[in-house]
C-alpha cells in the first residue's frame, strides 16, 4: 500500500498536499482498495467556504456512496474536472491525477490536527 511521507492524513482516509495556503485534496490508496471501482465523483461546493468535517462532495464506487469531509476550514477554489470523464483515476493513480480539490486554507493551526504517513500506517493496521 501506498502511503507517501510528503503528505499530511485524516482518520477519514483523505490525503493533503500543503503548499502555503493552499492545499490538494483527493483519498487515500486504502480509501480507493475498500470502495472499489469508483464510477463517479462530485463536488458542487467550488466558490464556497467550509468548515473543517463538513462534506464538500461524495465519491461513488459500483457498491456505495461516500462523503467526503473536508480536513481543513477554507474556500474549495477548484474541481479536478477530468474525474467527471475518467473517475477511475481516483483508483489508478490517487495521490496524482485522481486528486479530488485545490482549496485556500483559513485556518492552519488546523493542520497541526492531521496525521502524518507513520500515524496513518498506525491508524490503518
Amino acid at each position: 500500500m501506498n502511503i507517501p511521507d510528503n503528505l499530511k492524513y485524516t482518520k477519514d482516509h483523505e490525503w493533503l498536499s500543503i503548499d502555503g495556503d493552499t492545499a490538494t485534496i483527493g483519498i487515500t490508496d486504502f480509501a480507493q482498495g475498500e470502495l472499489g471501482d469508483i464510477v463517479y465523483v462530485e463536488v458542487e461546493t467550488v466558490g464556497e467556504t467550509l468548515d473543517k468535517d463538513e462534506v464538500f462532495g461524495t465519491v461513488e464506487a459500483v457498491k456505495t456512496v461516500s462523503d467526503l469531509y473536508l480536513p481543513l476550514s477554507g474556500e474549495i477554489l477548484e474541481f479536478n474536472e477530468n474525474l467527471e470523464d475518467e473517475p477511475e483515476q481516483v483508483n489508478e493513480d490517487p495521490y496524482g491525477e485522481g486528486w479530488m480539490v485545490k482549496m485556500k486554507i483559513s485556518n492552519e493551526d488546523e493542520i497541526n490536527e492531521l496525521m502524518d504517513a507513520e500515524a496513518y500506517k498506525a491508524h490503518i493496521e
